[in-house]
């Protein structure tokens, strides 16, 4: 028996001890992280006096310029979530539809060039 035989034994057992410490370091780094909502998560904040392209655009979880179809979708879905006779708020959807309306350009924007 040669006297390499033990140093890399010992080399071995060294490297699997650092590895199983850093896997379990991952692991609790891993369990201690914060929950990150699985739903797609809508404007949280309040509203602005006039309503601008990037508040709508917020408000629907769309670009601000993203074609028709998309806007349409996106004001569908926030609806139904938040119509009135399903249990939602009168005001928050006329600001839904006021989002739609903005982005459609039915209402003038204050930011837009024309």
């Amino acid at each position: 028996m040669t006297m390499a035989s033990p140093m890399i034994v010992g080399a071995a057992v060294g490297t699997a001890a650092l590895s199983a410490r850093y896997l379990m370091r991952a692991w609790e780094a891993f369990k201690a992280r914060p929950a990150v909502p699985l739903a797609r998560r809508f404007y949280p904040g309040g509203f602005e006096q006039v309503m601008t392209r990037r508040e709508a655009a917020l408000i629907l979880g769309v670009r601000e310029h993203t074609v028709v179809e998309k806007i349409r979708e996106a004001h569908r879905r926030v609806m139904v979530a938040n119509h009135p006779d399903a249990g939602g708020s009168h005001y928050l959807a006329s600001k839904i539809n006021e989002a739609k309306d903005v982005l459609l350009k039915k209402t003038r924007a204050p930011d837009s060039a024309f």
